[in-house]
């Protein structure tokens, strides 16, 4: 695989023959934008992925959930054991409707404060 390096040949020939003046050009264009794209992109993902691990690594029977579906339940058993993790989620009170769901699929737990401001299901 050969790669074409005439534009970094041109930025020699303008910075007088020698490649420092090149090199200089292409770290003060391309250096603010790797730090800008840095701190837009890759540091807030990373700061909602370690978010999202401690919120699963956080559920528990008797949470109130909603999944990337949009169904929403209560965790009556989670299993965390084996390759595929799961949570078991009672969806019907007066059926005792439940479903298994892989631990991923959840979207979001909810705490006491908004498992009240919530609406009821019937």
């Amino acid at each position: 695989m050969m790669f074409d390096l005439s534009p970094l040949m041109i930025f020699a020939e303008a910075a007088g023959g020698n490649g420092t003046g090149a090199w200089l050009t292409l770290v003060t264009l391309w250096l603010p934008l790797i730090v800008i794209f840095y701190f837009i992109l890759i540091r807030p993902q990373r700061r909602e992925r370690q978010r999202r691990e401690a919120m699963l690594a956080g559920i528990k029977k008797d949470d109130r959930v909603l999944t990337i579906g949009g169904i929403y339940g209560v965790v009556t058993n989670v299993n965390r054991d084996g390759q595929e993790p799961s949570v078991t989620l009672r969806v019907d009170e007066s059926n005792n409707v439940k479903v298994r769901v892989a631990l991923s699929a959840v979207a979001r737990v909810f705490n006491a404060e908004q498992a009240t401001e919530s609406p009821s299901k019937g």
